[in-house]
């Protein structure tokens, strides 16, 4: 089998959102990018859309050392504003997912907290979008940012200790 649940001890990057709502594309486009970008062969960058059921089963199904989502999150910065949080992944509850195709962050942990499993380290690598709404394309703040989240998740990945 290959993919993401194969590469078990290694790092997942998942880019998150959904092309049809505007900066929301912003992790699609992320990893999309990074898919041309020399990383380590320990290393899994995979577009994972809006199928949030799927990511929660390739986090359960393999034992990550870290995974790194790339989404569009808002926190009330400057739009294009790139960020790194490390999310909790301890304190989760047990929610069943009603929505097979949500991709927030915290649906796909308490979808984790379902089936029994807990993520060694989450990061989230996020960026304040300035529209979303339905239509295709980054807004051009998202878009200049889109080069700094690449940055920020080679570094990341790089410099983690394996």
């Amino acid at each position: 089998m290959s993919g993401p649940a194969s590469r078990p001890g290694g790092v997942l990057v998942a880019g998150i959102g959904n092309i049809f709502l505007g900066d929301d594309g912003f992790g699609v486009e992320v990893a999309r990018r990074l898919a041309g970008v020399e990383l380590p062969p320990w290393v899994t960058v995979a577009d994972y859309g809006v199928r949030g059921m799927h990511l929660a089963y390739d986090l359960a199904a393999a034992d990550h050392e870290l995974t790194i989502l790339v989404d569009a999150t808002e926190r009330g910065d400057e739009a294009g504003t790139v960020y790194v949080i490390e999310l909790d992944t301890s304190s989760r509850t047990a929610r069943p997912c009603l929505d097979a195709h949500g991709m927030q962050p915290d649906v796909v942990l308490d979808l984790l907290a379902l089936l029994g499993h807990v993520p060694k380290r989450v990061l989230l690598v996020g960026c304040e979008p300035a529209v979303v709404d339905h239509r295709m394309g980054l807004s051009p703040a998202v878009e200049r940012a889109v080069g700094t989240a690449v940055a920020a998740v080679t570094e990341l990945v790089t410099n983690h200790d394996r």
